[in-house]
């Protein structure tokens, strides 16, 4: 036992820096543990007028502060514990002129151990910034969404775009065609008669009965187009570096052309630019516009270069016809752990929807849409499988909207692959893709629900 003045000394001050001294002159070999800097080795822009991603990849979890600034409008990013890499002072140059939300970027030092990124904006923005595991390719990843204060309606802008469309038809419209002269045989130009110029029954006693007119509404037909992937998701890569996520998004481009073109449909796409969409939010925007169809197109891959054809898929209820559809649906599925989803977010709605799952009625009409799909596609390259197969794709969980997935072909195949970056291949799987739309509408002609989504 140490006396009390013995154990003044002990603590004292100088007491302290001796034996510090003594320590390093006897015990050079003894560390002590000194946390490292954080390594940034990527950064990446993703602009969209959806919203702009920035991501930043490191080699480890990133320490952040996140907090926005008003008159201008700016976000600022605090990184803490990392080194200024060349890969954040490249990040200026990065930021493109047509961003819709990003003015510039500016980066330095704050203050020790703290790096300050600083983004000046364009407009009011709602960012949400979330951190992301490794994941195949990837290492730590956070994430900064950009959003827009006042997101745009996607229905009013479908149903802008067709006004003048509508306009044109009815200025085009039947006079000129005989009575007994049969409709065209795709369907796509539809009439209806509205219920109540159908109803012949009186008003309440006491009211005035009036005399009311027949009208006929056009009824346009509203498709979906999902290119697969993009992003910070490829998609499946080929042997000669092509990724499915520009090969799905050029033919998806085309699709929409061609759909645009007949005189009673209109398309949006659920992406038109190379940025990443979650599987459930390209269910959502088919729902907000009120689809007819939903059309989700990819390029398929296996681990055997020799695997070829086109196939076409729809939603399960009872489990993957097959071991392939199986695998490929847990493929597709994985696209949201790659592109990056924020799980913080809830869309309460959206998670009811993905409760009930699919209606049968809505399945048996997929698999309609399938089979017309499958037999133009026949036409135009081999098909993998004869038949709709179908499996868990959470792309296909529109309870409303008769949802397919397009394998349109094997991008793992060299001769699939070069062929993929064919335009004139692209326009052909394009319009198979159209005319099993037509097909199938000629046998299943649209329903009513959507007439009100004209105006």
């Amino acid at each position: 036992m140490f006396s009390s003045h013995a154990r003044w000394v002990i603590s004292s001050a100088p007491y302290k820096k001796a034996l510090r001294a003594v320590c390093f002159l006897f015990f050079p070999l003894i560390s002590f543990p000194v946390d490292a800097a954080t390594q940034v080795s990527s950064v990446r822009v993703w602009p969209a007028q959806d919203y702009t991603r920035l991501t930043i990849e490191s080699n480890a979890t990133v320490t952040h502060n996140l907090f926005t600034i008003k008159n201008p409008e700016r976000l600022v990013l605090d990184l803490e514990n990392i080194d200024l890499t060349s890969a954040l002072n490249e990040l200026s140059a990065k930021i493109s002129a047509s961003d819709p939300y990003i003015k510039q970027v500016r980066v330095g030092h704050f203050k020790p151990g703290v790096v300050r990124l600083v983004l000046d904006l364009k407009t009011e923005v709602k960012p949400q910034i979330f951190a992301l595991k490794p994941v195949g390719d990837y290492g730590h990843r956070l994430v900064l969404d950009i959003y827009p204060a006042q997101p745009a309606d996607p229905l009013m802008a479908l149903v802008v775009k067709s006004e003048g469309k509508l306009a044109q038809q009815n200025d085009k419209s039947a006079p000129e065609q005989k009575a007994d002269e049969p409709s065209a045989p795709a369907g796509p130009a539809i009439k209806e008669t509205s219920n109540q110029a159908k109803s012949e029954e009186p008003r309440p006693a006491g009211g005035k009965q009036e005399k009311i007119a027949k009208q006929e509404v056009t009824r346009l037909i509203t498709i979906a187009i999902d290119p697969g992937h993009g992003g910070e998701d490829p998609g499946a890569r080929g042997r000669g570096g092509t990724s499915e996520k520009n090969v799905t998004l050029a033919i998806a481009r085309k699709v929409k052309a061609k759909l645009d073109q007949e005189p009673n449909m209109r398309s949006m796409l659920t992406r038109d630019g190379d940025y990443f969409i979650e599987l459930q939010q390209r269910v959502r925007k088919a729902q907000k516009i009120r689809a007819d169809l939903f059309i989700s197109i990819h390029a398929d891959a296996y681990i055997k270069p020799n695997a070829r054809g086109s196939s076409v898929y729809a939603l399960s209820e009872r489990g993957a016809t097959s071991a392939a559809a199986r695998w490929l649906a847990n493929k597709e599925n994985e696209s949201d752990l790659i592109g990056g989803v924020n799980l913080d977010v809830r869309d309460p709605y959206l998670k009811q929807t993905l409760f009930d799952l699919a209606q049968t009625a809505t399945i048996t009409d997929s698999v309609k849409l399938g089979k017309s799909v499958l037999i133009e596609l026949g036409g135009v390259n081999d098909l993998h499988r004869q038949s709709v197969e179908q499996a868990g794709f959470a792309v296909l969980k529109a309870p409303d909207i008769p949802s397919i997935l397009v394998e349109t072909a094997f991008i793992s195949n060299p001769e699939e692959e070069k062929r993929l970056k064919e335009e004139n291949y692209q326009n052909k799987i394009a319009d198979a893709i159209v005319g099993g739309i037509k097909r199938y509408f000629a046998n299943n002609p649209p329903l009513a629900k959507s007439k009100l989504a004209l105006q």
